[in-house]
């Protein structure tokens, strides 16, 4: 071990352009690795998955298992590229959840459960729908108000400007708000 130490230390001091040389080319590849690589605040870590509600109301846990969950957990289960299907029954309500495999895209996972669901016949009253695509993370949404304005006028703006804005954005497309 030694040795191999001696050899390295040699060979740095007889070429030390050939050293000053990669250590340069290391530093502007580590420098643009950092500027090229995406990071995320909040990386979602789940699985894409589509979740399929389906309202039946005044209906018990057996009748909602039997005309709606299970129609549409075989339905599902045809549905390529799916790692699994799980569904839940309760009282006048019904979820599937589909999880698919890691490459599968939120819009090919969406507009394929969306096309099998034409294809099932449900109850008279029942209503079914799409849960829209969010991750555990998803829906979280954090800031803060700072004013030198009094409490009311501050709660105003958050109420009525604030507020509206946020409730409006759609797809990552807001505005920014500053005064």
């Amino acid at each position: 071990m030694k040795k191999v130490v001696q050899n390295i230390v040699s060979f740095s001091l007889k070429h030390s352009l050939v050293v000053l040389f990669f250590t340069l080319a290391l530093l502007f590849g580590g420098i643009y690795a950092y500027l090229h690589t995406p990071i995320e605040a909040f990386p979602d870590v789940t699985n894409t998955r589509v979740r399929i509600i389906t309202q039946w109301p005044g209906r018990s846990a057996e009748e909602i298992e039997k005309f709606v969950t299970l129609p549409v957990t075989k339905e599902m289960n045809t549905i390529p590229k799916k790692t699994n299907v799980r569904s839940i029954s309760l009282f006048g309500l019904s979820v599937v959840t589909v999880q698919f495999e890691d490459e599968v895209e939120d819009f090919y996972a969406q507009q394929y459960a969306g096309n099998k669901m034409r294809s099932i016949e449900l109850p008279e009253g029942a209503e079914s729908s799409i849960e829209p695509p969010s991750g555990a993370t998803g829906e979280i949404f954090r800031y803060v108000v700072k004013s030198n304005l009094p409490i009311k006028e501050v709660s105003a703006i958050q109420d009525w400007v604030i507020e509206r804005e946020l409730v409006g954005c759609r797809g990552g497309r807001c505005r920014e708000l500053w005064w």
